[in-house]
């Protein structure tokens, strides 16, 4: 190493030993106790403090929640630091997404209001020792396509890989289950809005009570559609594998009028997700989901970024959708910025892969492991959709948790949303454990009844 070193431009040369230290496998779980919180973000303030220290986020007990599962807002009495318009988005351009100076651009009325950052992210004690013991002992298999040694937590708390940051996301802890009713819309350029309503019940692995260590599971996930009544009945089934390799996803779908169970081999990659009517990828829900084969991933590094965050307002079951389901974007007066450090990565399609979007950036929440924000290219390279998370922390269950996300699309002016629950007065349940038969294609049928 040291000829090859010698042999170098000196500009070279110290370019070589500038990166040598990133590609270095991290295996050192005592810095999740010093510079590292136990999720692995950094626990020290940003230079300049507007990213405050992690002192623990926001603990259980300091917020109340009502009965129908309505988060008091800790933080409603704030003022925006600033606002951010059309008029004034150049000054703040190194802390702007690429797809949020566009959303600027394209709507005059589009501003965001910033926030004091409020470093809220907290996850259970054993989803941290969980995180704790995956260092050095969960690998990515197969080029990078699933995991080996994973169980729980956070795979790889000390990430040196691009693909090691998107198995975080995939892998991220929402509750280690889940059951709720909740809403999803599509809203057109002049702002009228078609609405579907959904069960859904998820449960990942430490969830599912007769699951053998061995087996080949993420998560499993079953919603049905509840309205309108066009749709109400149907019911779509997702295995989601921990090795995408060793076995694809498998999806099914029961159709009330058919009354039979079929496969779904179409819900992954870029097929339309159900009652998107275009606008969001199967592969797009949650930021990203499912195998990230067909993609060649590059890690950006960390940055300083303004992302949404501590969402409660938007959330707030006072609202109702008509409220901030608004033409062109959410209601701004609802959406709470903050500034956070994210890794970035950037996707690009394979050579002979076949995807509608040539190229992804994503922004992932050092704290949470959730894509705050994407950018989707199309085959051209023109930016085509703008995704956003709008999360909140729940402390009741020690959960980082979408409020809703969106995805907008800058060309057609129509946008997506998922996950809404303000309508619904009644609270999410975690943490519940299940059988697999609960999830079996067997039972659809049953449950289509």
């Amino acid at each position: 190493m040291q000829n090859t070193l010698k042999k170098l431009p000196l500009a070279l040369l110290l370019v070589a030993i500038a990166q040598a230290p990133a590609f270095a496998k991290q295996t050192d779980a005592g810095k999740l106790d010093g510079p590292l919180n136990p999720m692995g973000g950094e626990r020290a303030a940003s230079a300049d403090g507007s990213i405050p220290a992690w002192d623990g986020g926001l603990k259980p007990g300091s917020l109340s929640a009502s009965p129908n599962g309505d988060y008091a807002d800790p933080f409603a009495a704030q003022p925006p630091l600033m606002v951010i318009t059309q008029a004034n988005a150049a000054q703040y351009q190194a802390l702007l997404t690429p797809g949020q100076a566009a959303m600027l651009k394209r709507y005059p009325n589009y501003r965001l209001n910033v926030y004091p950052t409020q470093r809220t992210a907290r996850m259970p004690d054993a989803i941290n020792q969980a995180t704790r013991a995956n260092v050095g002992a969960v690998t990515l298999a197969d080029q990078g396509y699933g995991l080996n040694g994973y169980s729980a937590g956070v795979p790889f708390p000390l990430p040196t890989e691009p693909l090691e940051i998107v198995w975080n996301h995939l892998a991220r802890y929402v509750g280690n289950s889940l059951e709720r009713e909740m809403a999803s819309a599509t809203v057109e350029a002049n702002g009228t809005s078609t609405l579907v309503t959904y069960a859904q019940s998820v449960h990942w692995r430490k969830a599912l009570s007769d699951l053998q260590p061995e087996e080949n599971v993420l998560y499993y996930s079953l919603i049905r559609a509840l309205s309108p009544s066009r749709v109400a009945g149907e019911i779509t089934l997702v295995h989601d594998p921990i090795n995408q390799v060793a076995a694809v996803r498998d999806a099914w779908q029961y159709v009330p009028g058919q009354r039979r169970v079929r496969r779904a081999p179409t819900v992954a990659y870029d097929s339309s997700a159900r009652y998107s009517y275009g606008q969001l990828t199967s592969d797009g829900v949650g930021g990203f989901n499912g195998a990230p084969d067909r993609y060649e991933w590059k890690l950006l590094g960390k940055q300083e970024r303004l992302i949404p965050y501590n969402s409660y307002k938007l959330a707030s079951k006072s609202l109702k959708y008509a409220d901030f389901l608004k033409a062109g974007f959410i209601d701004p007066q609802f959406v709470r910025y903050e500034k956070h450090r994210v890794w970035v990565l950037e996707a690009t399609l394979k050579p002979g892969a076949r995807h509608i979007y040539g190229k992804r950036r994503f922004y992932i929440d050092e704290d949470t492991w959730q894509i705050a924000g994407s950018e989707m290219y199309d085959s051209r390279g023109e930016l085509w959709r703008v995704y956003e998370n709008y999360p909140m922390q729940l402390p009741d269950v020690d959960a980082p948790f979408p409020a809703m996300d969106a995805t907008y699309d800058l060309i057609s002016g129509r946008y997506t949303t998922n996950f809404m629950t303000n309508e619904y007065q009644k609270k999410m349940v975690f943490n519940l454990t299940a059988s697999k038969d609960f999830y079996s294609p067997g039972a659809l049928r049953r449950y289509g009844k």
